[in-house]
C-alpha cells in the first residue's frame, strides 16, 4: 500500500507558496486565500504547522479584508463568503481570530442573507446551499450564529432536499458529493441533523465508492481524491461510514501520491496541486491514519482547533 509521504507533502505545500510566477500560482491568483486554507490546514493535520511564519500569515490575510468587511481572495479583489470563510479558518489555525473587528466581518454575512433564508455568495446575488455553509460555519467559529435566522436558514436547505436522500445547490438541483457535504455541514453545526433521512443519504453516499476504492461525486463519474473529505465527512456526520471500504479508500489517496516530489493528485498518476492535497490528508485523517491529527468532519479544521475555538482548551 506504501506509506504517506509527510516530509515530501510539506515541502510540496511551501514550494507552492514560493513559486508565484508559475502556472499554478498564476491560475490560483484570485483565490490565493482559499490555498492558503488548504496548504495551512493539511501543514497543520500532518503536524508541521510550525513551518510557516504566523505573523506573516496573519498580516496577509487581513490585506485580504475589503472595506465591506468581507474578503477577498487576494489583496485588492473583491469579497465574496467563500473567501471570508477561509480568512477565518486561516486565522482560527493560528489562534487569531481576536485580530478581526468581528461587527464588521458579521455585518457583511448576516447582509447576505435573503428573505426565504438562503444566502447570496457575494453582492452579486448568486444563491447556492454552498452559501448557506459558508455564512453558518464562519459565523459560527466567531460565536455569532444568533445574528441570523437560522430556522429560515435550515428551512431553505431542507427545501433543497431530494428524492435519493441528498441535496443540490438550489430547490430541485442535482444531488452532489460537494452540495452534500454542504447541506450536512450546515444541518450539523445548527443541531438539525433530523432533518435528513439517514439511510438513504447513506445509501446514496456509500455507491459513490468504486471499484479502485475512489469516491465520486455524482453516479457514472471517475473518482477524485477531493471525495475523500465531501463524501466521507458527510457519512461520518450522519453516523454511516462503516458502509465504505476505509482500507480501499486509504489506498486509492496513498495511490495518488507524487512520491518524488510531494503532493497529492485528483487521480493516480495525474498532476498533483494544494486543493487535491488537502482533500486527501484530510481524508486519511478522517480515516484514522496513523500519525495525524484528527479533523472535525463539520468544520474542516483540527479537532483541536475547534475544542479551542468553542471550549477553549
Amino acid at each position: 500500500m506504501g506509506e504517506l509521504e509527510v516530509d515530501k507533502h510539506v515541502n510540496y505545500i511551501l514550494s507552492v507558496e514560493k513559486k508565484k510566477d508559475d502556472f499554478e500560482s498564476v491560475v490560483m491568483e484570485h483565490l490565493r486565500i482559499n490555498g492558503a486554507y488548504w496548504g495551512l490546514t493539511a501543514l497543520d493535520l500532518l503536524g508541521k504547522i510550525d513551518v510557516v511564519d504566523a505573523k506573516e500569515v496573519v498580516a496577509w490575510v487581513m490585506k485580504c479584508q475589503h472595506e465591506s468587511g468581507g474578503f477577498g481572495g487576494n489583496i485588492g479583489h473583491d469579497p465574496h463568503l467563500l473567501y471570508t470563510l477561509s480568512a477565518i479558518q486561516v486565522l482560527a489555525l493560528f489562534d487569531k481570530i481576536n485580530v478581526l473587528d468581528i461587527d464588521k466581518v458579521l455585518n457583511y454575512i448576516v447582509g447576505l442573507q435573503n428573505e426565504d433564508g438562503s444566502f447570496s455568495g457575494d453582492m452579486w446575488g448568486e444563491v447556492d446551499t454552498r452559501f448557506s455553509y459558508l455564512a453558518i460555519c464562519a459565523l459560527a467559529l466567531l460565536h455569532q450564529l444568533d445574528k441570523i435566522n437560522v430556522e429560515k436558514a435550515v428551512q431553505y436547505i431542507v427545501s433543497c432536499k431530494n428524492v435519493d436522500g441528498g441535496f443540490g445547490c438550489t430547490p430541485g438541483g442535482e444531488s452532489h458529493a460537494g452540495q452534500i457535504f454542504c447541506c450536512v455541514g450546515a444541518l450539523a453545526i445548527t443541531g438539525s441533523l433530523h432533518h435528513i433521512d439517514k439511510d438513504l443519504l447513506g445509501w446514496w453516499l456509500c455507491e459513490r465508492q468504486v471499484k479502485s476504492g475512489g469516491l465520486n461525486g455524482r453516479p457514472e463519474k471517475l473518482p477524485d481524491v477531493c471525495y475523500s473529505w465531501w463524501v466521507l465527512s458527510s457519512l461520518i456526520m450522519i453516523d454511516r461510514a462503516h458502509w465504505i471500504d476505509k482500507e480501499k479508500l486509504v489506498k486509492y489517496i496513498l495511490d495518488c501520491q507524487d512520491k518524488e516530489k510531494g503532493g497529492i493528485s485528483d487521480r493516480p498518476d495525474d498532476a498533483v496541486d494544494v486543493f487535491h492535497t488537502f482533500f486527501g490528508v484530510a481524508g486519511l485523517s478522517l480515516l484514522e491514519y496513523p500519525g495525524l491529527k484528527a479533523i472535525d468532519p463539520a468544520y474542516a479544521l483540527a479537532v483541536d482547533v475547534v475544542n479551542r475555538i468553542f471550549f477553549g482548551r
